[in-house]
C-alpha cells in the first residue's frame, strides 16, 4: 500500500515537511490550576508534601521555563521556581480546558508526596463528541531512602522543613495514547487529596499535535548500546496519527548523517491509526549535528531533516552521572522476561518466616530476633524454643551443608521452567558470601559450612550446561551487624520498627552477650576496602551479566559501574545494573517488590516476588499448598510483559541445598506452558495503545511480525469479542497459538469499528490451560 506523506517531528517542536513548519507539542497553561508549591529555595520555605519538605529550584540543573523529555523529546512549559506563587497541581479532580484540536497523545511530568506508597488515579480525556478515554496515571514516590527510583529529572536533593537531605527527589512522565481521529475538548485529573494515602501533583501537560500524514517520527534518540555486530543502537520513535494501517511490506526507517553510515536499518511491518512503535537502527561512525531520517515503504523514499544536534558514537564511561546516566538495559534483559532468583545461605538452616499472614522474610530471621519491636513473626520466640538462649546466628553456619547442592539440577530446572537469566544472593546483609571474597573476609561458604564456591559452581553448571541462560548477581551493600559498616548504618524511618542497618555487633537477645561476627577481617573503610572490592570481584572474576545490588546508601557505585561497563564492552558483552545500587542516574531498570502495574511503563521494569506467599528465602512454616502454583506463575508472566516489565521469580533452597518438590513441580508446569508459547512471551514489546482491556483479563504483546491476544480466563468458543483496535488487517491469519497445530480462527471488525470478533472454533482450546493465546499473523 502506499503511504500518505511522511512527516518528521523534531527535538525542538517543530515538523518541517517541504516549506511547512507545524508547532508538534502543544504545552497546556496549568497556571490557573496551579495549587501547590513544589520548588523552594531553602529548607522550610515552601510545603510541598504534609511534612513540609520541598524539591529546590529547578535552575540547578539548568531547567528554566522549559523542559525536554530525554526518552520521548516531548517539550514541555516547566513553571519551575516561582517565588512564592504556586508550580504545580495537587489532582482534584479539575477539569483542564485545552485548545481543541486533533492530538496524538497526552504526556504529564507528574510525581506522588509519600515516601513509600505510588499513587495513582484516573484520567478522563474527553472529546468534542462526548465521548471519553479513561487512562491511568499513576507514579511513584517522589522521594525514597535508598533512592530505588529514577525519574525522568532527577534532582540531587530535597529541602526538609529544617535541613538538606541529600536522598533524591525525582518528577516523572506519562504518555497516554488518544485518539487521532477525534477532537480533544479537555482532561479531568483524577481525585488524590488525601495526605495520608499520598497525592498525585501535575506540574506540566503537552499535547502531540496529530498532522494529516500516516507516519510520523516523533524523537531520535541515540543510545551507548550497539548491536550483534558491533554497530551503535540509535532508537526512532515513529506515530501513525492517520487514518490508515501502514501493512504489507510495512517501512525501513535509516538514518543519514555525515560521518556516519546506517549498517541496520530498522524496520516496521505493522503500525495502525494511534499506534507508536520505537524501532532500533545500528549505525557506524561518530558524528555531532543534524540528520535525515530516511523512510522506505518499499515504493518511495521519504527524505525528512531532523534539526536537533545528536551526538552519534560509542564512549567510554567515566564516573561522572552524566555518562553513567546513558547506560540502560540492553536488549537481551528486555527481550529475556523471565529470571529465576535464589535466596540461599545462612538463614536457610532456621529457615523461619512464620506463616501468613504474620509472615516475614525468613532471611532476615537473624535482624528479627535481634529487634522483637518489629518482629510480627514471633521469630524471637521460635529461635529461643529451637536452638536455646545461648545459640547464635554463626553457630547455624556447620549446618549450611550444601550437601545435596547439584547445580547441574539446579540451571536445569531454572530452563525447564522457561527463565532466561538467574540471580544468585550472593550475599545477604548477614555478611556471609557464597563466593570467594579474597582478602576482604573470610565469612563465606568458601571457610565455613559447605566450604565451597558455590557461586562458581552454578554459574560454570551454567555456562557448561545450559548456555544460553543469563547469569546475575545479588549483592547487599551493606551488612547489618558488621561493626565496620558502623560510620555508614542507618535506618530507612525514624520509627523504632524501622528497618536498619546499624553496623553494630549483634546482641543476643536472651543472654545480653555480643554475638561473634565469624571470620571478619577487620578493613579501614568498608565501602573502598571490602564493598566495591566484592563488587569487582563479581564482575570481573565471576563476569556476571547482571548486577542486583540491594539496599544501596552509602557506596562506591559509580567508579565500579565505570569500571565494570567498560571492561565489559572491551569483551562484547553487554551487562545491567538495577535500581537499588545507590545511585539513581545508573539505575537501568525499576524493581518493584511483591508488585505489579495496571498499565505500561516506559522504563524497563522488573518485578521480583517468591513463590513463597511472603518470603524469598526457605521458610519451613509455608505449607506446600501455598506456593504460588504454575497458572499464577503464568499469568503473572504475561501480566508483566505486557507491560514493559519482567518477572524475576525467586525459590529459597533448604540449608543443603534441596529444593522444595512443590515449587519445583509448579516451575516446570509453568515450564510448559512458556517453552509452548514462547514466542509471545520473549523477544516481544508492549502495545503503545493500551496494555490490557479493564475487566477481561486480556492482555497483548507484539513483534515485528506478528501480534498477540492472551486471555488469562478461558475465552470460550464461538464469538470472542475484544474490545480493542487490534492491529488487524484483511489478509492477516489468526490462529491458536500452542500445540502441535495452530488452529485457524475467522475474525471481523465489529459494528463500532473498535472491536473485533474472533470466531474460534469449538474444541481450538482442547489440552490448554492458564493462559489461552491468539496469534495474529501480519500478512496483508
Amino acid at each position: 500500500m502506499k503511504l500518505n506523506t511522511l512527516t518528521l517531528a523534531a527535538l525542538a517542536g517543530h515538523l518541517v515537511t517541504g516549506v511547512h513548519a507545524v508547532t508538534k507539542s502543544t504545552a497546556v497553561s496549568l497556571a490557573p490550576y496551579f495549587n501547590n508549591k513544589a520548588f523552594g529555595a531553602y529548607p522550610g520555605q515552601t510545603s510541598f508534601d504534609a511534612l513540609d519538605q520541598s524539591y529546590p529550584d529547578p535552575r540547578i540543573l539548568g531547567i528554566n521555563g522549559s523542559y525536554t523529555s530525554t526518552k520521548t523529546g516531548i517539550v514541555y512549559d516547566f513553571p519551575g521556581y516561582r517565588q512564592s506563587q504556586p508550580d504545580n497541581i495537587v489532582c482534584a479532580g479539575q477539569t483542564i480546558t485545552i485548545p481543541s484540536d486533533q492530538y496524538f497523545s497526552a504526556s504529564m511530568l507528574v510525581t506522588s508526596d509519600l515516601e513509600l506508597s505510588t499513587v495513582s488515579g484516573n484520567v478522563t480525556y474527553t472529546y468534542s463528541d462526548n465521548s471519553t478515554l479513561v487512562s491511568e496515571l499513576r507514579s511513584l514516590p517522589w522521594w525514597a531512602f535508598l533512592t530505588i527510583n529514577r525519574g525522568e529529572i532527577i534532582f540531587p536533593y530535597r529541602y526538609t522543613f529544617n535541613d538538606t537531605n541529600f536522598n533524591t527527589s525525582h518528577i516523572f512522565e506519562y504518555t497516554a495514547a488518544l485518539d487521532p481521529s477525534k477532537t480533544l475538548r479537555s482532561i479531568t485529573l483524577p481525585v488524590t487529596t488525601n495526605t495520608t494515602t499520598g497525592r498525585l501533583h501535575v506540574f506540566s501537560v503537552s499535547l502531540w499535535k496529530s498532522p494529516a500524514s500516516s507516519a510520523q517520527v516523533q524523537f531520535v534518540r541515540p543510545t551507548q548500546k550497539w548491536t550483534e555486530s558491533g554497530n551503535q543502537v540509535v532508537e526512532v520513535t515513529i506515530n501513525n496519527p492517520g487514518n490508515e494501517c501502514i501493512a504489507g511490506s510495512g517501512l525501513t526507517v535509516s538514518l543519514a548523517m555525515p560521518g556516519t553510515h546506517t549498517v541496520e536499518p530498522g524496520h516496521i511491518k505493522r503500525l495502525c491509526p494511534g499506534d507508536q512503535k520505537r524501532v532500533d537502527i545500528g549505525v557506524n561512525g561518530t558524528a555531532n549535528g543534524t540528520a535525515t531520517v530516511l523512510l522506505d515503504n518499499g515504493q518511495t523514499v521519504q527524505r525528512q531533516s531532523y534539526l536537533s544536534t545528536l551526538s552519534l558514537g560509542l564512549t567510554e564511561w567515566t564516573s561522572d552521572l552524566s555518562s553513567l546516566s546513558q547506560h540502560e538495559s540492553p536488549q537481551w534483559f528486555d527481550d529475556a522476561k523471565f529470571g529465576i532468583m535464589i535466596h540461599w545461605g545462612p538463614y536457610s538452616v532456621p529457615g523461619w518466616g512464620n506463616s501468613t499472614p504474620w509472615e516475614s522474610y525468613a532471611e532476615w530471621f537473624w535482624w528479627y530476633t535481634t529487634h522483637r519491636i518489629a518482629d510480627k513473626s514471633d521469630t524471637y520466640d521460635y529461635r529461643l524454643r529451637t536452638f536455646g538462649p545461648d545459640w547464635n546466628y554463626d553457630d547455624g553456619f556447620p549446618n549450611f551443608t550444601a550437601s545435596n547442592f547439584d547445580p547441574k539440577a539446579w540451571v536445569d530446572l531454572i530452563h525447564a521452567a522457561g527463565a532466561k537469566y538467574f540471580v544468585l544472593t550472593t550475599k545477604h546483609h548477614d555478611g556471609f558470601t557464597l563466593f570467594n571474597p579474597h582478602n576482604t573476609t573470610n565469612r563465606s561458604a568458601i571457610h565455613y559450612g559447605p566450604r565451597r564456591d558455590l557461586v562458581g559452581a552454578l554459574f560454570d553448571a551454567a555456562a557448561t550446561y545450559q548456555p544460553t541462560l543469563k547469569r546475575g548477581t545479588y549483592f547487599s551493600l551493606p551488612e547489618w551487624f558488621n561493626p565496620d559498616f558502623g560510620p555508614y548504618g542507618f535506618a530507612q524511618t525514624s520509627s523504632p520498627s524501622s528497618t536498619s542497618w546499624p553496623g553494630i555487633i549483634a546482641r543476643n537477645p536472651y543472654t545480653g552477650l555480643d554475638e561473634p561476627y565469624t571470620g571478619r577481617i577487620p578493613v579501614d573503610d568498608f565501602i573502598w576496602d571490602l564493598m566495591v572490592p566484592q563488587m569487582s570481584i563479581l564482575a570481573h572474576s565471576y563476569s556476571t551479566d547482571i548486577m542486583w545490588c540491594d539496599c544501596g546508601a552509602a557506596n562506591g557505585t559509580a567508579p565500579f559501574a565505570a569500571d565494570w561497563f567498560n571492561s565489559a564492552r572491551a569483551q562484547n558483552r553487554q551487562v545491567t545494573i538495577n535500581s537499588r545500587c545507590g545511585v539513581a542516574e545508573i539505575a537501568d531498570f525499576d524493581t518493584p517488590e511483591y508488585a505489579t502495574f495496571s498499565s505500561a511503563q516506559l522504563r524497563k521494569w522488573e518485578s521480583n516476588m517468591g513463590m513463597d506467599p511472603y518470603s524469598y528465602g526457605y521458610n519451613r512454616a509455608t505449607q506446600s499448598g501455598s506456593y504460588m502454583n504454575a497458572s499464577t506463575v503464568v499469568s503473572d508472566l504475561v501480566d508483566m510483559v505486557s507491560k514493559n516489565g519482567n518477572f524475576l521469580l525467586d525459590f529459597g533452597p533448604r540449608a543443603d541445598g534441596s529444593i522444595d518438590e512443590t515449587e519445583a513441580s509448579h516451575l516446570r508446569l509453568a515450564g510448559k506452558w512458556i517453552h509452548g508459547h514462547a514466542e509471545a512471551v520473549f523477544n516481544t514489546t508492549y502495545w503503545f495503545v493500551m496494555s490490557e482491556v479493564q475487566g477481561t483479563g486480556v492482555r497483548f504483546t507484539q513483534t515485528d511480525e506478528a501480534f498477540y491476544v492472551l486471555f488469562l480466563e478461558a475465552p470460550g468458543t464461538g464469538q470472542v469479542w475484544v474490545d480493542a483496535p487490534l492491529p488487524v488487517v484483511e489478509g492477516d491469519e489468526v490462529v491458536v497459538l500452542g500445540g502441535e497445530s495452530e488452529v485457524p480462527v475467522s475474525w471481523k471488525k465489529a459494528s463500532d469499528g473498535q472491536a473485533v470478533v474472533f470466531d474460534v472454533p469449538e474444541g481450538a482450546w482442547e489440552g490448554k490451560e492458564y493462559c489461552w493465546v491468539l496469534k495474529i499473523q501480519y500478512r496483508g
